[in-house]
């Protein structure tokens, strides 16, 4: 076997097994560069072609929070109101316009997307959903802790947000640092054996 090095039970703790998600947060300002630093730790994880379709708004509490809150389902308006940061996480459905910058190496990389628009929008959403859940490991790994959620307009705050281009929501993540007294105990998780399944290859 490989002598290749393994994350610590301290770091394993970090990212998994004592990470939650949380739905209320400490009255405390989320620095820009731990978001900044997250940003740039999620785009480290792999997309198709190097595609890298995420694109991230960091709204803020007041006014630029206020214009989603009306968007998002009944049970999800007071916490993302109250959270420090609220990210919208989406996927730009032209994020083949960089694959020449980012995928130099194949001069057919933009062609392949922008001539088959239902492949784009596939791959966008695929690989910027993977960025998305990179993002959330992230942000645990530089001390922040999250709520992702869905349960939300997806075209109204697409607009909100982003407006009428090429850039379309995905999900939300309020961001902060938990209170752990706030959460519920830990849901079960599933066993092996209910995620491993047999196939006709067995």
């Amino acid at each position: 076997m490989p002598n290749r090095p393994t994350a610590d039970a301290a770091t394993l703790d970090l990212m998994f097994n004592d990470a939650r998600t949380f739905s209320a947060f400490e009255n405390h300002a989320v620095p820009q560069a731990l978001l900044q630093q997250a940003v740039v730790l999620a785009q480290m994880g792999p997309t198709s072609m190097n595609c890298q379709p995420m694109r991230l708004a960091f709204l803020n509490q007041g006014a630029e929070r206020a214009a989603i809150l009306p968007h998002l389902a009944e049970g999800n308006r007071t916490k993302t109101e109250a959270a420090p940061i609220t990210a919208v996480v989406g996927f730009d459905m032209a994020f083949f316009d960089q694959l020449p910058r980012l995928f130099p190496h194949f001069d057919g990389a933009r062609a392949t997307f922008a001539d088959a628009p239902a492949l784009a929008e596939e791959t966008a959403f695929r690989n910027g959903t993977l960025q998305g859940g990179y993002l959330i490991m992230a942000l645990r790994a530089v001390g922040l802790d999250c709520g992702p959620m869905s349960g939300f307009d997806r075209e109204a705050v697409t607009q909100a947000v982003f407006g009428p281009g090429p850039i379309k929501a995905n999900f939300l993540i309020n961001i902060g640092y938990g209170k752990p007294d706030s959460l519920f105990p830990r849901q079960p998780r599933l066993a092996w054996q209910d995620v491993v399944v047999p196939t006709l290859m067995a």
